[in-house]
């Protein structure tokens, strides 16, 4: 399964209500890094299946970026139970964003 695009209007139900924890990718098209840390994002939302995984477009969902202080990206944001249990800015590899995952 590929990530899920978040948006507004499937928010509430895929991330907030969902019944497993939930990372998210807060990305844009022109941002260099971003395309980097979407390779091992897209890959992983194949190989894991104890989260889910969605990628957030900032320009396209700039509301869900305020929502969540989003200054930089990439940032990532690992939801659980609707509450935030850890957040990290800049690139990171395949298996940092492995590391991340198993924190919770």
């Amino acid at each position: 399964m590929s990530a899920l695009k978040i948006t507004r209007e499937n928010f509430q139900s895929e991330v907030m209500e969902s019944s497993k924890p939930v990372l998210l990718d807060f990305w844009a098209t022109w941002c260099g890094h971003c395309k980097g840390v979407g390779v091992a994002i897209e890959e992983l939302a194949v190989e894991q299946s104890e989260v889910k995984i969605g990628k957030i477009n900032i320009d396209e969902q700039g509301e869900l970026a305020k929502q969540f202080r989003v200054m930089s990206i990439p940032t990532l944001i690992l939801i659980k139970n609707g509450s935030v249990v850890n957040q990290s800015v800049g690139a990171k590899s395949k298996v940092q964003i492995q590391s991340m995952i198993r924190s919770i």
